[in-house]
């Protein structure tokens, strides 16, 4: 009998329709595989990719990132192997070697390993992901860990360590932790100093969790290191320092930045990772409601004003901005930024970085820029009430200003800026609307599951209109870490300013006078757009109750 083809599997499986299958055939590119193809377009996860592989092929699916693998049996294949090819041995069985790869179609890589270890090959499907986790971790990392340790003495002085040499084990380590931490996606590393050791965190969607601890005589070696990559100051372990690393990640382009704080135990360094290869978000593609998405793309479309986005650190306000500048960035206009730091380098568009010790303040630089003959001006952050007045100068002489501002809802920058000392005639004359956001974990597409709603989330749905019966939840598998979530989702406010607004703050009107005349006119405040998308299975209550505060 002849095999099906995988696009008429996943057709006949209705994982995807007959057009997105068109679609997809269309414009894929020459070399690129149709199931690479559908899970860049989003239409499939890779779970769903390997449970049809599994019943076209016959060949078992291997969860690696669960399955106990011996240093041993890794060891039979050589690691410059492994990578090549992304293969991953897991049980030895008499002659057979068992092991687990993403395309257990090709011959060339089997034939390759049983050559180089003498063992009949039977290959496994796993996931890209687990397998560039457990590669990293199993050749690099552990290996660059156990030479430290083996070759490390309590008494060894630093510059005798080669932290500037490539190939010494402590700086083959320190790259090893940050690949790992690239393969789980995570958005931030700590190395935090205990008393009796050094704990290794990773931040991933959102969630500190402990990724390994080292012993504490390795902390000098290890974070004198982490400082000569930043160009920080070795000898400085008293005053906190901030630095900056770009280095590729298996040939991805990635931007460190770096932080240093003194602490009981010695300096806390923590680094942010900024993945250049997926920057750049569309505003499409933000998670926006309809109904948002409609104010939003009015609002930037307008010839002038000013446009805040609020939220607290690490609610995705720059990655909006960024997509905000994204979609305005033409020929014929001239944009230019201020921020601190410049996280992302745009093409086309003027990025000025602030340096406040040689007098470079966002105040000063957005003076400057304004003689700069500017159509867009886009600040990182309003700080103080001297930023806050030029920022809205700047709206009112006919520029679009985009910026940040650090509250908790859209109705509170009102009173943030008033508290800030700008008048509220220039409040009235220049602002355009206010974006409040904030980032939940998205439900993991490859263990959802349809759940009862409790008691409690079904009288928060019905506060919120909204009509469920049943909603979707994580039940934990490899590919979420057991966690039931993967990847994040914004959930956003928009407020546009309207004259009712406008007569509110003129008459100097407090937070709760503001709110109640929002709430009349039907604004989705952060809460009901939550609830809504976890209605939709996005996200779960929970989620949306631990980002946001019930009313």
């Amino acid at each position: 009998m002849a095999r099906k083809r995988l696009g008429d599997l996943l057709v006949e499986s209705n994982l995807i329709t007959n057009e997105q299958l068109t679609a997809t055939l269309e414009s894929k590119r020459t070399e690129e595989k149709l199931g690479d193809a559908l899970l860049r377009e989003g239409y499939i996860t890779e779970q769903q990719l390997i449970e049809v592989l599994e019943m076209q092929l016959g060949i078992p699916h291997i969860n690696i990132l669960q399955y106990p693998v011996e240093q041993e049996v890794i060891q039979l294949v050589p690691r410059e192997l492994a990578k090549r090819h992304q293969v991953l041995p897991f049980r030895v069985n008499g002659n057979k070697l068992f092991v687990a790869m993403a395309d257990p179609m090709d011959y060339f890589a089997i034939e390759e390993i049983r050559m180089a270890t003498g063992f009949q090959i039977v290959p496994g499907i796993a996931t890209k992901d687990a397998l560039f986790q457990m590669i990293t971790k199993c050749y690099d990392l552990q290996e660059s860990i156990d030479q430290v340790l083996d070759d490390y003495q309590q008494d060894d002085v630093i510059e005798d360590y080669g932290l500037a040499d490539e190939d010494s084990p402590v700086v083959r380590m320190v790259n090893q932790i940050i690949a790992n931490a690239v393969a789980q996606r995570a958005s931030d590393i700590h190395f935090d100093p205990q008393e009796t050791e050094i704990r290794v965190r990773y931040r991933v969607d959102g969630m500190l969790k402990t990724e390994r601890t080292l012993p504490k005589y390795m902390q000098n070696t290890l974070l004198a290191r982490i400082k000569i990559m930043g160009n920080l100051n070795i000898t400085e372990n008293r005053l906190p320092q901030d630095g900056r690393v770009k280095m590729d990640i298996h040939f991805k382009p990635v931007d460190i930045r770096l932080s240093s704080l003194p602490s009981v135990y010695g300096e806390k360094i923590v680094m942010r990772i900024l993945d250049l290869g997926s920057s750049l978000g569309q505003l499409n593609k933000l998670g926006f409601s309809a109904d948002n998405y409609a104010k939003v793309t009015g609002m930037i479309g307008k010839p002038n004003g000013m446009i805040l986005v609020t939220g607290p650190t690490g609610s995705g306000k720059s990655a909006t901005l960024y997509a905000a500048l994204n979609e305005l960035n033409k020929e014929e206009v001239n944009i230019i930024t201020i921020e601190d730091p410049v996280e992302y380098q745009l093409q086309g568009i003027n990025q000025v970085q602030v340096k406040e010790e040689i007098g470079m303040t966002f105040s000063g630089g957005l003076r400057s820029i304004l003689r700069q003959d500017p159509d867009i001006v886009m600040i990182g952050e309003i700080r103080d009430q001297e930023t806050a007045q030029i920022a809205v100068r700047g709206s009112l002489t006919g520029h679009l200003v985009l910026s940040t501002l650090h509250t908790n809802n859209s109705v509170a920058a009102l009173t943030r800026l008033i508290d800030m000392g700008v008048e509220t005639f220039l409040i009235t004359s220049s602002l355009t609307g206010i974006i409040a956001q904030r980032l939940v974990r998205r439900v993991c597409r490859d263990c959802a599951e349809q759940v009862d709603p409790s008691e409690h989330e079904l009288e928060l749905f019905h506060q919120a209109n909204i009509h469920v019966h049943q909603y979707q939840r994580g039940t934990g598998c490899p590919n979420c870490n057991m966690t039931g979530y993967r990847g994040r989702i914004a959930i956003q406010e928009v407020l546009e300013i309207d004259d009712q607004i406008n007569r509110l703050v003129m008459n100097e009107a407090g937070f709760v006078e503001i709110y109640e005349y929002v709430k009349q006119t039907g604004m989705t405040f952060l809460m009901d757009d939550g609830l809504e998308k976890a209605a939709d299975g996005l996200t779960t209550v929970e989620e949306v109750l631990r980002v946001t505060s019930i009313d």
